[in-house]
């Protein structure tokens, strides 16, 4: 059975960055913790012990999530749980025993830095990050 530690980040997608950022920093009280904007169009904030990610609509990363955010397209790219350290085929077979179609663990940054993770969907569609940290 997965165990659910805590959330570890959340990923929204933007037409506004530099109000985000500014929401986020200055009203929030948010840090830039790490920026790869020509690369993936991602910058990631310090949240406590969780990220925000913000992730510009027209890049790389947020071209993948579809069309800009409206009242009617997706704003919440996904949500990543950080979960107890177990065997990688052991999460794959337990996601496999309720019929939960996912993808491969693959290394990635998270708010307790890098981490193996992969992807499922809820009911509803919504993408969600199951990641251990290494």
């Amino acid at each position: 059975m997965i165990e659910i530690l805590e959330i570890d980040h959340i990923v929204l997608r933007t037409t506004k960055l530099d109000e985000m950022l500014e929401f986020y920093i200055k009203v929030l009280g948010c840090t830039v913790e790490r920026e790869t904007p020509e690369e993936t169009g991602l910058t990631q904030l310090r949240a406590g012990n969780a990220l925000i990610d913000l992730v510009v609509v027209n890049s790389r990363l947020g071209a993948i999530g579809g069309g800009a955010p409206t009242k009617t397209e997706r704003n919440v790219d996904h949500f990543c749980l950080q979960i107890k350290s177990m065997p990688e085929a052991d999460i794959i077979s337990h996601l496999e025993n309720h019929k939960i179609k996912s993808g491969e663990f693959t290394s990635r940054y998270g708010a307790q830095g890098l981490g193996n993770s992969l992807y499922i969907q809820d009911p509803e569609g919504n993408g969600i990050e199951l990641r251990c940290q290494i």
